[in-house]
């Protein structure tokens, strides 16, 4: 096996360690418990590191870890038992508590996320990130006008979850 290069190891580090927010989040809205939302982490990162090297520094890296982190979720939760269906775990399995120390809005803001489907977490995660049209519709493979018209979907759907949980 090949000695890995000290500066691109640190290098990569740095850059996840700034973005911790970004994997986080988008383990806590694609699992639901600790260990799935653990397992996710180190899938995502294993992922990140493996294609680091073909990185070529087009966009932010944030926008390439979002790009690599939501592929690795939604290739993840397509195969059948790697993680369990989130319509059938019942609330009480979802401890906001132990995976978000935020405010109580950003808690029931989270939660609602999590009852979207895969498509819609995507799009939402990102627009909260203040990606444009153009960047989400890059990194979800979707026109922007599909975004657009998604987007304003989304948003009823979570008003109506957030009333749900409040």
């Amino acid at each position: 096996m090949p000695k890995i290069n000290r500066d691109i190891k640190t290098e990569f580090l740095d850059e996840l360690d700034k973005h911790q927010g970004i994997l986080q989040k988008i383990s806590f809205v694609y699992s639901r418990n600790s260990v799935e939302k653990e397992d996710l982490c180190q899938e995502i990162i294993l992922q990140l590191w493996k294609s680091y090297p073909s990185f070529k520094r087009e966009c932010a890296f944030s926008t390439w870890m979002y790009r690599v982190a939501l592929n690795t979720a939604l290739s993840l939760t397509k195969k059948p038992k790697l993680f369990i269906n989130t319509e059938e775990i019942p609330d009480s399995f979802f401890d906001v508590e132990y995976s978000m120390n935020k405010s109580e809005s950003i808690k029931i803001l989270y939660q609602a996320i999590s009852h979207l489907n895969k498509v819609e977490k995507a799009i939402i995660l990102l627009w909260l990130e203040d990606k444009s049209y153009e960047e989400i519709s890059d990194n979800i493979g979707l026109t922007v006008k599909n975004i657009s018209v998604r987007l304003v979907r989304i948003k009823a759907k979570l008003k109506e979850l957030i009333k749900k949980f409040q």
